[in-house]
C-alpha cells in the first residue's frame, strides 16, 4: 500500500469516528440521525434583540411576535418586521420563566416552564387576562387540529383542548422507531411540525399525526459561526412561518434568519 493509500485510509477512518462520535453525542441528547440531514438555504436576516433568550416566535399577521425566558426578563413582544420596532410588550411576574406562545382568535397562550401555568393574554393588545393549568413542564407550543400541541422535553407532544384545556392526545416523535427527546420551540406548517431540539443546531422535521422525523434541518455551521462572532449567544431556539418561508433564531442572536423551504 502507498503512503498515499495510506493517508487516505487514515483521514477516511478520521472522518468515519468524527461522524460516529457526533452521532453518539446527539443519541445521548435523544437525536438519533437516522433520518436526513439539510442544510437550510438563508435568504435574508433582520435584527433580533441580543438581550431576548428566545422562547417562542411566531408571525402574526405581518408583526412577528416572541415570548421570552430567565426569571426576572420573561416576556411578550410584538415587532414591526423588517424594521424591528417594538409595538407592544408585557412582562411576567419575575416567579415565572417563560416558555413557548400562540395566538388564537382574541386570545394568546404563553407557556411557563415549572410553574404548570399558562397564561392567557388578549391577542393585540396584549392584556393578562386568565391562566389555566398544564400538567408538566412547559417548553414549546403550537396549534394544530383544533387543539394546543404542546412540547416539554421528551418525545411526546401532549394535544391540549381549549374547552377545559384538559390533555386529549399525545403525539409520541420517533426518529426510525426510536424516540426524539427534548423537543422544544415548535411551528406547524399544515401536517408537518418544526421542532428545535434542545441544545443541538437541529429542527427535526416531523409528519403528522404518526410523529414521524423526515428529515433534520442542520443549523450546525450557522451556530458556531455566530458563536465564533458572539460568544454568548445561546442555543438554536424560535421558529416562525410567514406564509412562504420559515424564520429562525436563537437564545441570545444578534439576527433573526430568513430560510426557504
Amino acid at each position: 500500500m502507498t503512503k498515499k493509500s495510506k493517508f487516505l485510509l487514515s483521514v477516511f477512518g478520521i472522518v468515519l469516528f468524527l461522524t460516529a462520535f457526533s452521532s453518539f453525542c446527539f443519541a445521548q441528547k435523544g437525536v438519533s440521525l437516522n433520518a436526513p440531514r439539510e442544510i437550510p438555504v438563508i435568504v435574508d436576516s433582520v435584527a433580533h434583540n441580543p438581550s431576548h433568550f428566545t422562547q417562542g416566535l411566531f408571525f402574526d399577521g405581518k408583526n412577528l411576535v416572541e415570548t421570552t425566558g430567565q426569571y426576572g426578563q420573561s416576556g411578550l413582544y410584538r415587532y414591526d418586521v423588517p424594521g424591528g420596532k417594538v409595538l407592544d410588550s408585557a412582562r411576567l411576574d419575575e416567579r415565572y420563566f417563560g416558555e413557548g406562545s400562540i395566538a388564537l382568535g382574541e386570545d394568546l397562550f404563553y407557556l411557563t416552564w415549572k410553574s404548570k401555568k399558562a397564561f392567557i393574554y388578549n391577542r393585540n393588545p396584549f392584556k393578562a387576562k386568565g391562566e389555566f393549568r398544564i400538567p408538566t413542564e412547559g417548553w414549546g407550543l403550537t396549534y394544530w387540529r383544533d387543539a394546543l400541541l404542546m412540547s416539554n422535553g421528551s418525545d411526546e407532544l401532549l394535544q391540549i383542548g381549549l374547552g377545559g384545556f384538559n390533555v386529549v392526545g399525545v403525539i409520541r416523535v420517533t426518529d426510525d422507531g426510536k424516540p426524539v427527546k427534548m423537543l422544544n420551540e415548535l411551528e406547524i406548517v399544515g401536517n408537518t411540525l418544526y421542532a428545535n431540539i434542545w441544545q443541538t443546531p437541529f429542527i427535526a422535521v416531523i409528519e403528522l399525526p404518526s410523529g414521524k422525523v423526515v428529515k433534520y434541518l442542520d443549523f450546525t455551521d450557522k451556530a458556531k459561526d455566530i458563536a465564533r462572532h458572539f460568544p454568548k449567544t445561546d442555543v438554536l431556539n424560535g421558529i416562525a412561518y410567514d406564509g412562504k418561508f420559515l424564520w429562525i433564531t436563537g437564545k441570545y442572536w444578534p439576527q433573526i434568519y430568513k430560510i426557504k423551504l
